[in-house]
């Protein structure tokens, strides 16, 4: 597995891989609208690619075969980086791929001293994979995101040595 740099040609991709991804998952979670509305605000193609301009650097998880999932993190400051996104193909969790992937992410990042991420409270299998990477809970927070949705997040952080 390789963890490709991804640019503004791979965004269709990213936005399908969302659509997929998202579609499948979280309407246990939230809404199908409120799914809909998300994909909209956050992987339109335009989205996408202001997201890249203003500092997100999306990577690509990829096997010899296929690109797997998609991942995006900015600096906040030196050493210290948010994880906005991660996400890999529905059918390959819990086969060691996500914990891959952050090995693959903080080798990429050799400066990397502290990671954070937001994830959905009611999002058991991701905190739990979280919890199992070493990130701890920071805080919790509602975050209004229009149209009368709001993502009720754990802010998590993992302290890398």
């Amino acid at each position: 597995m390789t963890l490709r740099l991804a640019t503004e040609t791979d965004i269709p991709l990213i936005a399908e891989l969302a659509r997929r991804i998202w579609l499948d998952y979280y309407p246990a979670i939230v809404s199908v609208k409120q799914v809909e509305y998300m994909l909209e605000l956050f992987y339109s193609a335009d989205a996408l690619s202001e997201q890249m301009r203003t500092g997100q650097v999306f990577y690509l998880p990829e096997t010899e075969q296929r690109t797997i999932g998609y991942l995006s993190v900015s600096e906040t400051e030196p050493g210290n980086y948010f994880l906005h996104k991660f996400y890999i193909d529905n059918g390959l969790r819990g086969k060691g791929i996500g914990q891959n992937t952050l090995q693959l992410l903080k080798s990429t990042l050799p400066d990397i001293k502290v990671l954070r991420l937001n994830v959905n409270r009611m999002n058991y299998q991701s905190i739990n994979f979280y919890f199992k990477t070493g990130f701890t809970i920071e805080s919790c927070m509602d975050i209004p995101v229009g149209n009368g949705y709001e993502m009720n997040d754990f802010r998590m952080v993992l302290h890398i040595q």
